[in-house]
């Protein structure tokens, strides 16, 4: 019997291969780099983009796009920031207001993208300058987080042995994948993301509930990426009306080099949060050696990136041979 490898499975065994590369030229080029602390702060660092990375799967899988995410991040921080520090709302309180300004966001653009037919880059950069011109009007300045809960949610963390501990956002980033990947394999509704990625015409004519799913879609990408704008709050301790400039890039980046098809219908989110540890090995080698500037992490990111898309566009192409045979 020979083995044939599925054109869907190749990028994320693509990504996988890339990670494990990566990882075994830093452990054999530097002293340290092959350890369990190394290898945790790849979550540690990297928490919030990977909370991110999982709403924007389900975004991208379904054929959208959605840039509004860094500045989105920005707003939830300043606003949670703010109202932790100049009014008397409970901090609980706080949290649930910051994810219901990400839903609402969301909602709307979702369903602007669906009765208006409106295109979804042009919906969500609406969405990114109005997220970003929120948080300006907020305030101006980085407003520091004192509140008792947030500072003992941000020290705690699980003791993995040696000094080492896993924080608890970090712990939040591994179990929101968890849900998500589950989300997309074993329900209807990750199956209808499926479907309308792949193809929209034919999820309509097969019944699906191509309208409902979409407008879902981008509110619960919303709703994580104000989650992701938690964390990153909590990692930082203060709110900045400029955090997550460029984030969404980073985001997008991390999603394609895990495997999701830009065109939509293919992707996994094993292969997301494999490709924002890939994004946090790049950083870590950089840093590692020493002498680099960070600006080669976006270098070496591109370079990367333009070589997943040119696998994408010839599993694209490969995919129209087969349909035309």
């Amino acid at each position: 019997m020979r083995f044939r490898l599925s054109q869907k499975n190749i990028p994320i065994l693509s990504t996988f291969l890339v990670f494990i590369l990566l990882y075994l030229s830093g452990a054999f080029a530097y002293k340290g780099f092959f350890s369990l602390r190394v290898f945790i702060n790849l979550f540690i660092d990297n928490a919030f983009v990977g909370i991110i990375a999982i709403g924007m799967t389900f975004v991208i899988i379904s054929g959208g796009i959605d840039l509004s995410v860094g500045s989105l991040v920005a707003f939830t921080g300043v606003l949670c920031a703010n109202l932790l520090s100049r009014t008397d709302i409970p901090p609980y309180m706080v949290i649930f207001i910051c994810l219901l300004c990400g839903a609402a966001l969301g909602l709307a653009m979702g369903s602007l993208i669906h009765f208006l037919e409106m295109p979804p880059f042009l919906v969500t950069l609406v969405g990114m300058f109005l997220a970003r011109g929120l948080s300006f009007v907020i305030s101006l300045d980085s407003v520091p987080i004192r509140n008792e809960l947030f500072l003992s949610i941000s020290k705690a963390s699980i003791p993995l042995g040696n000094g080492i501990r896993l924080p608890a956002y970090a712990v939040t980033f591994i179990i929101m994948a968890l849900i998500g990947a589950y989300i997309l394999h074993y329900t209807r509704f990750g199956r209808n993301i499926y479907a309308i990625g792949d193809n929209e015409k034919s999820a309509l004519l097969m019944g699906l509930p191509v309208g409902r799913t979409k407008i879902f879609i981008y509110t619960i990408n919303s709703t994580i990426c104000a989650a992701g704008g938690l964390v990153y709050s909590l990692y930082t301790l203060a709110g900045y009306p400029l955090a997550g400039t460029g984030l969404e890039l980073d985001v997008i980046t991390a999603v394609v080099i895990g495997g999701t098809l830009l065109t939509g219908g293919v992707g996994f989110m094993e292969g997301t949060v494999i490709g924002v540890m890939i994004l946090g090995l790049i950083q870590t080698i950089i840093t590692f050696q020493g002498n680099l500037s960070t600006w080669w992490t976006k270098v070496f990111i591109g370079i990367l990136l333009c070589i997943f898309i040119l696998l994408q566009r010839y599993i694209a192409a490969r995919k129209i041979q087969d349909k035309n045979k």
